[in-house]
């Protein structure tokens, strides 16, 4: 999908894509946020808040351009927070052009690392990098089939910390790329996960096993409570 600020000027200053090595540059310092060093996420945290700010502050010179009629130096104020946006996340996540293949884009590995800042640490996220809407969006385009054997794994290494824990908004996404690499890895770590002491894990877990022996089901709020029900029951 893409995402991003609606103006009369965007079929002028639309996004290209940007080869592996510019969003490197842009944003490789971002990998920090889901190190396991808390001293190395925290520097990575500070680089976040500087580019939010960063982006911010652009957005609201931007802004303060559209109160007056068009002019060059609204479209300059446009352009400069188009540019600035790529270096934070989520921002960068939001100018993918919607015809390439998400398998191809060079910022999926971006995007599964702002899944997996989620996945993994979840209360810094919701401080730092809080974009529900982004987070859902994300998971829809990465729920592709076709994805590589590293991809494949990483989206089942994310089902697998999810169905772990209490519910967080816009999880059940996640039901999606469970059935986009359904396969014997992503079943084994759910059976385990379904098998073990932690209550959420059995319910989450035995809930996705479920709808993956079911493609036709929906999974829908109804689904999910009738399914725990008769779970409950037995």
């Amino acid at each position: 999908m893409i995402y991003q600020v609606t103006t009369d000027t965007d079929a002028e200053t639309g996004v290209g894509i940007d080869g592996v090595g510019v969003w490197h540059e842009r944003l490789g310092w971002a990998n920090g946020l889901i190190a396991s060093d808390p001293a190395v996420r925290a520097v990575a945290l500070v680089r976040l808040a500087d580019a939010e700010r960063n982006t911010r502050d652009a957005l609201d010179r931007y802004y303060r351009t559209c109160r007056r009629a068009y002019s060059l130096r609204r479209k300059a104020a446009l352009r400069n927070y188009e540019e600035i946006r790529k270096y934070s996340l989520p921002e960068a996540l939001w100018d993918r052009p919607a015809g390439p293949d998400i398998v191809a884009w060079p910022g999926l590995p971006y995007a599964l690392l702002f899944l997996e800042f989620e996945a993994r640490y979840p209360q810094e996220w919701t401080r730092h990098a809080k974009a529900w809407g982004t987070k859902q969006d994300l998971i829809r385009d990465v729920a592709a089939a076709h994805h590589d054997e590293t991809v494949r794994t990483k989206l089942a290494d994310l089902i697998e910390i999810v169905v772990q824990r209490p519910y967080r908004c816009k999880d059940r996404e996640y039901v999606r790329a469970a059935r986009a690499v359904d396969g014997d890895d992503l079943r084994t770590r759910l059976k385990t996960a379904a098998r073990s002491d932690n209550p959420w894990a059995r319910r989450h877990a035995g809930y996705v096993l479920w709808l993956l022996d079911r493609p036709e089901v929906p999974n829908t709020r109804h689904v999910w409570r009738t399914w725990l029900a008769a779970a409950s029951g037995e």
